[in-house]
């Protein structure tokens, strides 16, 4: 494998007084050792090119900005000229930690996902056969790919160099992970408090594991009806579109909360401005729980300590 992540979690020493890991039900994301740096390196400049779309102006990284926590801050995508989308984009940051892709999880892999928005009309509204064009007609692709693959250019090969990118995404070292490793002084008192309410009120049911989520899929509107006739779009209607299974009706993959102080808007439909809003939504219409502004308040503090490491650098 490429990317290698520990079984065995290491600790991280960030001072004298650390002590022993904690056990908990979120578990800290290790460093990961990056053993094909160039493939990386490839799969980051296939991200970035808008070339590929129909209008030469849109990338993986227009919906998936690395600057801005691997969202573009919209309610929802803007694609080729500039039509709108029909949902809030996820983050790109340790996608490869999900138990599939899309809020529906359509896509199986990292790999699948990306056939998605190429063949989407309003996302990059292209085809494989103009993105290969366009790489064939690249003396610098057409070197890089060369170098690295025996068989040069394809699909397949075009697919594992995003991958090789997407699944060195991973951001550790978040001030919550140092915690997990032993640090005890890495949260205020406020966030210990805000985690332990997190455990409390029952949110760690769905958001555990190490990404925090993204392992499972939930309904929205447990306790409470979230969507009624009026408001219903056919993309709420979630992994319902995808197996046409009626207990599948409005069930999204759970998002991961890992740097979810910097993704905002939040839900499928980008109707939480803030973590605050998003909060409150999950406390209603999950929890049924009607929530103090002081508990919600503290949540949001242990949420902001979330916020991870890419490349060694604060996101």
């Amino acid at each position: 494998m490429t990317y290698l992540i520990p079984l065995i979690l290491m600790l991280f020493v960030c001072n004298s007084h650390a002590s022993e890991p904690h056990q908990e039900p979120i578990t800290p994301i290790p460093n990961i050792i990056i053993n094909a740096p160039l493939n990386v390196e490839l799969g980051n400049k296939l991200f970035h090119d808008s070339r590929f779309s129909s209008d030469g102006k849109v990338s993986c990284a227009s919906c998936h900005d690395l600057t801005h926590g691997g969202v573009d801050g919209l309610k929802v995508s803007l694609g080729v000229n500039n039509q709108q989308g029909s949902i809030n984009a996820p983050t790109v940051f340790n996608s490869s930690l999900n138990i599939k892709q899309f809020w529906d999880g359509r896509a199986l892999t990292l790999a699948d996902q990306i056939d998605g928005p190429i063949a989407n009309p309003k996302e990059m509204a292209t085809s494989w056969s103009h993105v290969l064009s366009v790489i064939e007609h690249d003396p610098d692709y057409v070197s890089q790919f060369k170098s690295l693959y025996s068989d040069g250019i394809s699909i397949k090969n075009v697919k594992q160099a995003i991958v090789h990118f997407e699944q060195s995404l991973l951001t550790p070292n978040s001030r919550f992970d140092q915690y997990l490793m032993g640090n005890d002084h890495a949260l205020s008192t406020q966030e210990l408090r805000g985690y332990a309410l997190f455990k409390d009120y029952g949110c760690v049911s769905c958001h555990q594991g190490m990404g925090i989520g993204g392992n499972m899929f939930q309904k929205l509107g447990i306790m409470r009806d979230f969507f009624t006739e009026e408001n219903t779009e056919k993309v709420d209607l979630g992994r319902f579109n995808i197996t046409h299974l009626d207990s599948d009706r409005h069930v999204f993959k759970v998002p991961s909360l890992r740097n979810i102080a910097l993704t905002s808007p939040y839900l499928h439909d980008g109707s939480a401005e803030t973590l605050e809003d998003a909060v409150r939504i999950m406390m209603t219409f999950q929890l049924g729980i009607n929530a103090s502004d002081q508990d919600v308040e503290d949540i949001v503090k242990f949420l902001d300590t979330l916020t991870g490491e890419y490349k060694g650098r604060p996101l």
